[in-house]
């Protein structure tokens, strides 16, 4: 498991950098404001150019793609953490479609947006902020949180992920405090 340190006096900033990596098309102010609102919660944002969607991932039964294989295709990127962000329809073996997912205690980790619209912009990207903190998570060693306001919080449906806040809680800090 990789090592990590929260920032002096701060427990609502980590000290990691986070690779963010577009994976096919998707609108630029999406990976604009989500390295942004990572900026605040993370020591070090580093964004890629777009990386092309492989087409193994792709499930013409289902019209979505495999997450899992989605992931595979950034295993050649460095980083402490690689977030793919998406504008494709996912899914995961025995879910329906997934928000996102991540290697827990890897390093890997993607977001979707294909699910996350809203009219108003804003509430898009707050969406795509917990979903990314959410998988960060999962990668750093956190498991799903029955606290239903931390971020940690697994999202049956798009509500859950409104209803739930944009970090940790007091609980899931004090796991990654222990875990350094």
């Amino acid at each position: 498991m990789q090592k990590f340190d929260f920032l002096p006096r701060f427990r609502s900033r980590i000290e990691m950098t986070i690779t963010i990596v577009p994976v096919g098309k998707i609108e630029e102010d999406v990976i604009v404001e989500i390295a942004e609102r990572l900026r605040k919660r993370f020591d070090r944002i580093i964004v890629l150019d777009e990386r092309p969607v492989p087409t193994a991932a792709f499930n013409p039964n289902r019209k979505q793609y495999n997450s899992s294989l989605v992931i595979r295709s950034l295993k050649d990127i460095p980083g402490d953490i690689v977030l793919g962000v998406t504008s494709l329809d996912l899914y995961a073996e025995g879910l329906n479609f997934v928000l996102g997912q991540a290697e827990v205690g890897g390093k890997y980790c993607i977001i979707s947006t294909a699910r996350l619209g809203h009219p108003d912009r804003k509430i898009c990207y707050d969406r795509a902020e917990k979903e990314a903190i959410h998988e960060i998570g999962h990668v750093i060693g956190l498991r799903h949180c029955p606290n239903d306001r931390c971020v940690m919080h697994f999202s049956n449906s798009i509500f859950d992920t409104d209803i739930k806040g944009a970090w940790f809680c007091e609980r899931c800090l004090d796991l990654l405090h222990n875990r350094r």
